[in-house]
């Protein structure tokens, strides 16, 4: 096994300043997934560095609502098959959503997207930095970067995007935020929204009852059978979140709409399901209604496999060798863009990025010195390629 690790600490040790810098100025780039300029100005300075180490770049358009999607490949000409390193640059917060931006106090970061997910980025980034520093040329090294990951790329092409260029890489590592138990993901369920709209007549609830047709007592029926398509063995969820139905308490409601949230672990699994949601707004339980289900997918599963299971046995072997704690493994409900590297045939871990807490609330932190570990270790796992 190659071991550098002291090359490599004496290399983050001199670089933690820049490190740091670094990741305040991604972090103070403000954007959400539907602010297009302000994350266009983060994927082009993130852009500016990945040509400044040798890399050869191009934005991609995937919508005309979305930034769009950046893909750089360093040593194509190199033998092998790239590593893979994938993330995404937008957030969920709008600019100005934090009274204070990038800070660090008591060893934690705080800041918009300082966790999820620039700072797994800014890991990608110095584990590059650190390979040239150490000669490695062994592979083509490939960065997959969207601009639209956090609405799931519902308004633009950025999932098929990212399939077509996931395929064919030795490996990837979907720097999404690192759990705080130091446990990596090698599954995700997929996400599927349903929103569900009952049209029914309305009418005064006591001058003409019997005129009306009640849409929140059609949707009532639905509301029950579709909860009970949850089947927890086989990690599917169908939870009705959002609804709303009627005007004023003494008129018959002439519409109500549902919102509904299915989680599921395989492709296959969530066929059945959406076919099962079809089927449940078919029928009619109040004359004169009818039904209309629209289904939004978000992202799709991250599905579990041998190779999966390998390359995070690869990792483990890895940080054990070389004196770094060695990463559990967990399966997560919430989706990512590793499914879109797994459709694509290539093996991957997720949430290799920094290690933190509370993604998506104003509390969202980062611990720094996992930075530092991370840089470490993914460093340690590149060099180490051959024996994967």
């Amino acid at each position: 096994m190659i071991n550098k690790n002291q090359e490599i600490l004496a290399f983050i040790e001199e670089q933690k300043p820049n490190i740091l810098k670094d990741w305040q100025e991604l972090v103070e780039l403000e954007g959400s997934t539907l602010e297009k300029p302000k994350v266009e100005k983060t994927i082009s300075k993130f852009q500016s560095w990945l040509e400044a180490e040798g890399f050869t770049c191009k934005v991609i358009d995937v919508g005309e609502q979305t930034a769009g999607t950046l893909i750089g490949m360093l040593g194509e000409e190199r033998a092998g098959k790239p590593i893979l390193f994938s993330g995404h640059l937008d957030t969920v917060y709008p600019e100005g959503t934090f009274e204070k931006e990038f800070q660090i106090v008591d060893g934690k970061a705080f800041g918009p997207g300082v966790l999820d997910m620039k700072g797994g980025l800014i890991i990608a980034l110095y584990v590059v930095k650190a390979l040239r520093v150490l000669g490695y040329e062994e592979t083509p090294i490939k960065f997959i970067v969207s601009g639209d990951e956090e609405n799931g790329h519902q308004l633009s092409k950025g999932d098929d995007l990212f399939v077509e260029e996931a395929k064919n890489c030795l490996f990837g590592l979907n720097m999404e935020t690192g759990r705080i138990d130091n446990k990596l993901c090698i599954g995700r369920k997929g996400v599927i929204n349903a929103l569900i709209t009952v049209t029914g007549v309305g009418s005064h609830a006591g001058n003409d009852f019997e005129s009306g047709r009640n849409a929140i007592t059609e949707m009532a029926h639905k509301v029950l059978l579709l909860h009970d398509l949850t089947d927890l063995e086989a990690g599917t969820t169908v939870n009705p979140g959002v609804i709303a139905g009627g005007t004023v308490i003494n008129a018959t409601p002439a519409s109500c709409t549902l919102k509904v949230d299915v989680r599921y672990k395989s492709l296959d699994a969530a066929e059945k399901v959406v076919n099962e949601i079809k089927n449940i707004c078919k029928k009619t339980y109040v004359e004169g209604t009818s039904t209309e289900v629209k289904i939004i997918e978000a992202l799709k599963s991250f599905e579990t496999n041998d190779k999966v299971e390998k390359l995070l046995g690869f990792i483990q072997t890895i940080a054990a060798e070389t004196n770094h704690d060695v990463p559990g493994s967990v399966y997560l409900g919430g989706g990512s863009d590793a499914a879109y590297v797994g459709i694509a045939g290539t093996p991957a871990i997720c949430s290799i990025g920094v290690l933190g807490q509370w993604n998506h609330t104003q509390e969202e932190y980062a611990v720094v010195q996992s930075m530092f570990d991370r840089i470490s270790l993914v460093t340690t796992v590149v060099l180490n390629q051959k024996t994967f």
